[in-house]
């Protein structure tokens, strides 16, 4: 990248075994806020053993943003950056919705990853490269107690436990085309990172075409020219 260019940016982005495949939940909350922004980015595709290539980060976990000669890492600080550094087109309108986006961050992060892991978990290690296959098998793994197989192995069951838990979201998308309003921001985009997460890698079908929010997830899919419908996912109806 040229330090000169102060707009140019790079994301290193989680890819599977198809190196067009960026299928991270965290990673897909910071592409639509740079969607959102209408910022120029480049995305570097990056894999679970390729640690070395982010060691200037100081850690070993995507996204991480390159921006001038600074480095952000985790989703929700990127986002941060990015409403210091390009105040345009903000993610977060007032301080009020800056928290109000941090609980619904927070929500997605405790609530809906664990519940959508226990869906596709075995879907990811399925589009993984093989060489991210045993490192993601052991860590997941030790992470949920359990084998991948059993994991995911209700998966009916999963599902409907996740659209149970969606039960605030369809409320608030009753009144309002988006969480944060009449356009969509970061707390959106929390959330989408979610379902996105899903379509990118398994046939799941996580939402009822009749809900609410399968409607919301379709506007943002159609979103910035269709960014996230057109991003390579794997053949399904989801």
């Amino acid at each position: 990248m040229d330090g000169d260019d102060k707009n140019m940016l790079q994301l290193y982005d989680l890819a599977g075994a198809n190196v067009d495949l960026r299928f991270s939940p965290h990673c897909w909350k910071t592409r639509m806020a740079l969607a959102h922004k209408g910022l120029q980015t480049v995305y570097v595709p990056w894999r679970f053993r390729q640690k070395d290539s982010i060691a200037f980060s100081g850690q070993g976990m995507v996204p991480v943003l390159v921006h001038d000669k600074q480095v952000v890492s985790d989703s929700w600080q990127i986002a941060l950056h990015l409403d210091r550094a390009f105040p345009e087109h903000p993610l977060f309108e007032s301080p009020a919705a800056l928290a109000s986006a941090h609980f619904v961050n927070s929500w997605v992060d405790t609530v809906l990853i664990p519940l959508v892991a226990s869906i596709t978990m075995l879907d990811v290690w399925n589009i993984l490269h093989v060489d991210d296959k045993a490192y993601f098998r052991e860590t997941r793994e030790k992470r949920f107690g359990t084998t991948l197989e059993n994991l995911t192995a209700d998966q009916a069951g999963n599902i409907q436990r996740l659209r149970q838990s969606l039960a605030p979201l369809q409320r608030t998308l009753r009144q309002h085309p988006f969480l944060s309003g009449e356009t969509p921001a970061y707390a959106d985009y929390s959330v989408f990172g979610v379902l996105m997460w899903a379509r990118c890698c398994s046939g799941a079908k996580l939402l009822e075409v009749g809900d609410v929010v399968y409607a919301w997830r379709e506007r943002l899919l159609n979103a910035f020219d269709g960014f996230a419908r057109s991003a390579p996912c794997i053949e399904c109806d989801c």
